[in-house]
This record gives C-alpha cells, sequence and structure tokens, in this order.
C-alpha cells in the first residue's frame, strides 16, 4: 500500500494459513494492507513511501526519498528474514519521468551488482506530494536467485536485470521495444513496438528452457488507450491458447519513444488456466501454476455501478472472490493486490470496501492513480494467492 513502512521496533510472523505468514515491522499499518506477505517461497512487500504515518516527509530530491524508500523496505525484508540482495522483482512508480535519472543513481548504490528485475512507470500516487513508490518480491536468504541473459545480449544499463529464476519462477524486467544486443530503440507504431518486446521475452524465456505457454502473467502499460486493440492483437498472436492473467492500463514510459512496455512472470511448474477468457481478448481469468494462483486484474464497470466507486469496488472483489473459489482457493489465500485507481479522491471509499472485503489478515498491497482503458472503469484489482493447490511443486515436462 501507498503508506510508508516503519523502522523495525516489533517483529512478528503469525501464521495465518498454511502457506501465508504476515510479517508485521513496527506500529501496526494505518490502511488495509500488511508490510509484507510470505507465501509459496515468496515475500511480498507493499508499496512503500519514503515518509511516515502515510504522509511524505518533506524530502530535498528524489534521490533521497528513494534512498528513505529503500532503507524502509530493508528493514521489512529483515523483519521477514530476507534482504535486499534476495529481491527477485521491484515495481517503481514515479510521478515525473524527469525523475528517472536521480531516482536511478540512489536506487544503483543498493544493488551494486546483480540488481533484481524492475518496471518504471510514470504515474500518480495517492499520497500527495509523493514522487516515488516501489514495491518488491524477494525470497527468504538463502532462497534460490539466478541472474540470466540471453547469448549476444549486453547487460541494461540501467540497474536492473532482465530475468531471474527462483526455483520454478522466472521474473522479466519491464521490457520496451529495444534490442538486447546493444540496447538500441527499435522505433514504430505500437503494433511494431509490441513485436519487438514479445520477440525480445521469448529470448529471455528461452534462457531459462521456457517458451511463451510457461507464461502466467503479464502486466501491461500504455501511453495511448487507443492502441489497446492494436496491441492486443500482436500480442495475442504470441498466446494462441490458454493466455496468461493480464492487467492492462494507461501510464507514462521512462523512455519518451516507448509507447509500450510490458511485464511477464513465468513458471515451469504444471500451469491449468482456470474460466474463460472474455471474448476476443486474449486474457485468462486465472491461472494455477504451482502453489501459486494468478488472477487478472478485475473490474467491476457494470451498468448498475455507472460513476459508484464503492459500487464497482465491491463488484470487482465479488468477481476476484467468485475466480478464487473456482481455482480451489479464497481470499485468505491472496498475498498480493494490485489496486488502480482513476481519481485519488476515490481512495478512501475503495478502502472502505477493501477492508470489508478482506476483514483483517491483508495482503500486501500497492495502490496508484492511473487511467484504465476501460473508460467508465474506475477501480481494477489484480490479485496473487498462494495455496498448496493441485499440482503443487510439480514441473511441467
Amino acid at each position: 500500500m501507498l503508506k510508508a513502512l516503519f523502522t523495525c521496533t516489533l517483529v512478528a510472523l503469525t501464521m495465518q494459513t498454511s502457506t501465508r505468514q504476515i510479517v508485521t515491522a513496527g506500529p501496526p499499518p494505518v490502511g488495509p494492507y500488511s508490510p509484507a506477505v510470505k507465501a509459496g517461497g515468496f515475500i511480498y512487500l507493499s508499496g512503500t513511501l519514503a515518509g511516515s504515518s502515510g504522509a511524505p516527509a518533506a524530502f530535498a530530491d528524489v534521490g533521497t526519498e528513494t534512498r528513505r524508500t529503500l532503507e524502509r523496505m530493508r528493514d521489512v525484508l529483515v523483519a521477514a528474514g530476507s534482504s535486499l540482495d534476495d529481491v527477485v522483482a521491484v515495481m517503481v512508480y514515479l510521478t515525473s519521468a524527469s525523475d528517472f535519472q536521480a531516482m536511478n543513481q540512489a536506487y544503483r548504490a543498493f544493488w551494486p551488482g546483480d540488481p533484481p528485475t524492475r518496471t518504471t512507470v510514470i504515474t500518480s500516487l495517492v499520497v500527495p506530494d509523493a514522487r516515488v513508490e516501489i514495491s518488491m518480491i524477494a525470497v527468504p536468504r538463502g532462497g534460490e536467485r539466478v541472474v540470466l541473459l540471453p547469448p549476444g545480449w549486453k547487460k541494461s544499463p540501467n540497474p536492473y536485470s532482465y530475468a531471474i529464476r527462483s526455483d520454478e519462477t522466472l521474473f522479466l524486467s519491464g521490457l520496451v521495444a529495444r534490442q538486447g544486443s546493444d540496447n538500441t530503440f527499435v522505433a514504430g507504431d505500437v503494433r511494431a513496438q509490441t513485436r519487438t518486446i514479445m520477440q525480445n521475452g521469448g529470448e529471455l524465456l528461452g534462457s531459462a528452457g521456457l517458451t511463451f505457454r510457461d507464461v502466467v502473467g503479464a502486466k501491461i502499460y500504455l501511453t495511448r488507450a487507443a492502441d489497446f486493440v492494436a496491441m492486443s492483437e500482436v500480442y495475442g498472436g504470441f498466446f494462441p491458447e490458454a493466455p496468461p492473467v493480464r492487467a492492462t492500463v494507461q501510464s507514462g514510459l521512462a523512455g519518451p519513444e516507448a509507447v509500450v512496455e510490458i511485464t511477464f512472470v513465468a513458471s515451469s511448474s504444471a500451469r491449468a488456466a482456470i474460466g474463460t477468457p472474455p471474448s476476443g481478448l486474449p486474457i485468462s481469468p486465472a491461472i494455477r501454476s504451482g502453489q501459486h494462483l494468478y488472477l487478472s486484474g478485475m473490474l467491476g464497470n457494470t451498468p448498475d455501478a455507472a460513476g459508484d466507486v464503492a459500487a464497482q469496488t465491491r463488484a470487482t472483489l465479488s468477481k476476484i472472490d467468485e475466480t478464487l473459489r473456482a481455482a480451489g482457493a479464497s481470499r485468505a489465500d491472496v498475498v498480493d493486490a494490485l489496486v488502480y485507481i482513476t481519481d485519488a479522491s476515490s481512495f478512501g471509499t475503495m478502502n472502505d470496501e477493501y477492508r470489508a472485503f478482506f476483514g483483517g489478515d491483508f495482503p500486501a498491497r500497492a495502490t496508484v492513480v492511473t487511467p484504465l482503458v476501460a473508460g467508465d472503469a474506475l477501480v481494477e484489482i489484480m490479485v496473487t494467492a498462494a495455496t498448496p493447490g493441485p499440482g503443487a511443486g510439480g514441473s511441467r515436462a
């Protein structure tokens, strides 16, 4: 979530289900989220700001703000039995593209070698005056963390690795239309850029012995909502059946030439699609892979809920509940959530419905403000769950 995480003064790991541990560090969070959740071999850290008590301090620059945010997250990782060296995936939300290089400079100091995968997008944050929010996924201390690079590729000049494998799961950085061999940008419209991204994704998957059949989840960021159909047509050609879960929103990107960025998660575990894809869209409602259950971004923009954030949030959470149950899981198994809202003023209303849905023992969460592709939608929620369900731990032949 957006509220800052406190310096560790009191640490407790409380078992909530057979697979999930809530990590608490310092005073309880003021919002419906947990600082971190351990489950299924990973640690999910909520979106974190630099300031305390939900309001950012008056930091002089984004570099200082980035350092303070990462220091807070480091404390939570230690409480969870991990460290910054064990982080496999990072999501950075910046409010201004002009802050990208200063954020990078501060960020780089925390990972002088083999940094985690990373996606950075330009969007608004719920807390006024905050310039950066960061969420993370890490492995427990001693967990497998292998950095991969396809033959002929150069390391990124920015502080992130293109791909990291941990046991059966592969995390990819946010991909834009750049050549892996020399980092040059491949210009073109959204179709051309999407095709280049997918080709690069295929090479990165191949470095782990995987293919697009193994992709379980994608997050897509478009600079123009009008590009949604064209992007989907190219993207869908790589997933002729049982496509991964997906959420697509409109946001700014750090590179001025890029019009689309895509982040993938893949797995070598046995993979099962759950539910019927929406007509004409390459999206599965849910994918179960080993212990992990991935759900697509859900919307509640029904005619009865038009213009009503509370009603749309309830409808969205109801869809999530139905999808979890269809997969043999429950809301108690949710470990991580990403909430997109279109207006910061709706944050409290969304929170009230969200809090009532989970009731307590909340998953980790990040909430950002961004336009949604569906013009009448006010909220979109994407979740990940962890259960010892069918096929847990099994690898695909």
